[in-house]
């Protein structure tokens, strides 16, 4: 289910009667819309969250799909998910209420920043099912809470709590479920005020940061700033700048 909003994208899981379990059309379905986020300059941020509750209680176990084709098939399947979430080239906000475990903890931490409730829970609990970790897990958990906690979490498939989440890192904030909402909005609104261009250039360099040595990184950079300098933004911005009055970005 998807919403559009003053440069806002909200994607909501809708699937509450199995905490938003992912079947084959829900993963497809996420595929295409991370995918249109991605091509549309009208998104300039992306919010993902989950009815009734809950946030994402991973894959669904019990879809009858999941029977009709090879199991690498479906997990290339999913796995388009997972890299056209990673694909979008503008910030992405995961609003976790509820569970996110398995996939669905991936699939908030495959987010660029990741807001919790403080009912929150997260586990990757796939050796609980006795499976190993997929849906980028593999990738992304040791960037957020490192290679020994990850292994902790991966190998024990724990639940914790959303004051433990923040606690190593899994999660950026924490805050009361009535506040939840609003803090997300915040966050969002201010991101679709920003220049377009630099956010998406930022966002990329962070994300290579450990595939560049120092030198490749500030040649990146410069190449970046020198996009930023010449464009419509960056002269907005400085124009804003002499005139003390908010900036207004287009995106160009």
């Amino acid at each position: 289910m998807t919403d559009r909003s003053d440069g806002v994208l909200s994607v909501m899981l809708n699937r509450p009667e199995k905490k938003n379990a992912a079947n084959g059309p829900m993963w497809r379905e996420l595929t295409d819309v991370f995918r249109q986020a991605a091509v549309n300059d009208e998104d300039r941020v992306v919010v993902v969250s989950g009815a009734g509750g809950d946030f994402c209680a991973g894959a669904d176990l019990g879809d009858p799909e999941a029977g009709s084709v090879h199991p690498l098939v479906r997990m290339r399947m999913i796995g388009q998910a997972a890299l056209a979430l990673h694909a979008i080239p503008k910030p992405v906000i995961a609003k976790v209420d509820g569970v996110a475990v398995g996939a669905g903890c991936n699939l908030a931490l495959g987010c660029d920043l990741l807001v919790a409730s403080d009912r929150a829970r997260f586990s990757q609990i796939f050796a609980r099912r006795g499976l190993s970790i997929d849906f980028g897990g593999s990738w992304l958990l040791p960037r957020r809470v490192g290679l020994q906690k990850a292994k902790e979490l991966a190998f024990f498939a724990d639940i914790i709590d959303a004051a433990e989440a923040e606690r190593i890192g899994l999660v950026n904030r924490v805050v009361p479920v009535a506040e939840l909402d609003d803090f997300v909005a915040d966050w969002a609104a201010r991101l679709a005020a920003g220049p377009p261009l630099a956010l998406s250039s930022t966002k990329a360099l962070l994300d290579d940061w450990t595939s560049m040595s120092l030198a490749e990184a500030i040649e990146r950079e410069g190449a970046a700033q020198a996009v930023n300098g010449v464009s419509e933004d960056g002269r907005e911005a400085r124009q804003a700048f002499l005139e003390k009055r908010p900036a207004k970005f287009v995106g160009r």
